[in-house]
């Protein structure tokens, strides 16, 4: 098995019957963010190495990218909560975590800001930025009548906007969802739930894309299907090993590294591209 090839996890997954379609945002769709993982984790563990346990820049890099790597999927203040939690379990004493999320996104938006005046500007070509095959397979997925929701850890403004930014936000004709200061009343598993509630979609109905476990693991308990997305950012070339055991681990039917498989994964999926 190559690891730049669509990988069948199950064979017997079929999502011929779905109807709806929930996908991720950041490094499933959108690259705008990318290398957000080595603005976070740093920041992370600067703060840990100054409690001064003996720990090694190495050890507490390697704690942080684990629990990081877990929560990626979920509202970033979970990764903070759990910063402040290690903070604690290392005799210091955390600020709030709301105000970690704050110094990261100023951190971040240094990093990208060049990536959305660009796209803003008309400078740099939307599906530059986004990850390869992705605009295809949005409209594939449309042309057979399915009804797309986005929904992200981001938060829901910059989300939104960068769905603007990269020409895709037409296609979410079922919502946009984003992280939101309440965020004990938003999670992707309260938004599936509200969904199949308030309509008469089944979970079986669900196909579901995504390169953080949790989109994954939510519409496959509800007895969906998922894709796993384990791009290796930027280059979204070769499968992340680190994602696709993760996104294995919950169950995802099928594992790409992009969408630029096209017809293979259109086939697996649907049993015609």
């Amino acid at each position: 098995m190559s690891l730049r090839s669509l990988e069948i996890l199950n064979p017997d997954a079929s999502a011929a019957n779905a109807r709806v379609g929930l996908f991720d945002f950041d490094g499933t769709l959108s690259l705008v963010r990318a290398g957000w993982f080595d603005v976070m984790v740093p920041m992370m563990v600067e703060v840990l190495a100054d409690l001064g346990t003996g720990e090694s820049e190495e050890e507490l890099t390697a704690i942080v990218e684990e629990y990081v790597g877990q929560l990626t999927g979920r509202q970033t203040i979970y990764q903070m909560i759990e910063f402040a939690d290690q903070i604690r379990r290392r005799g210091g004493v955390p600020r709030d975590p709301m105000e970690y999320k704050h110094d990261y996104l100023e951190l971040l938006m240094v990093r990208i800001r060049h990536r959305r005046e660009a796209l803003r500007a008309g400078r740099l070509d939307p599906d530059e930025m986004m990850v390869p095959g992705g605009r295809r397979l949005l409209d594939a997925l449309r042309q057979r009548g399915m009804k797309l929701f986005l929904a992200s850890g981001t938060d829901q403004p910059f989300m939104r906007e960068e769905a603007r930014l990269l020409q895709v936000d037409s296609y979410f004709e079922g919502g946009i969802y984003g992280a939101r200061d309440d965020y004990r009343n938003f999670s992707k598993k309260i938004l599936v739930e509200q969904i199949i509630r308030e309509s008469d979609y089944q979970g079986g109905d669900f196909l579901g894309f995504g390169d953080g476990f949790v989109e994954v693991d939510v519409v496959k308990s509800v007895g969906g299907h998922a894709v796993g997305v384990a791009t290796d950012e930027p280059n979204c070339v070769e499968v992340d090993p680190v994602k696709r055991r993760r996104l294995a681990g919950v169950g995802a039917d099928w594992i790409v590294p992009n969408f630029n498989a096209h017809n293979e994964l259109m086939t697996a999926m649907f049993g015609s591209c």
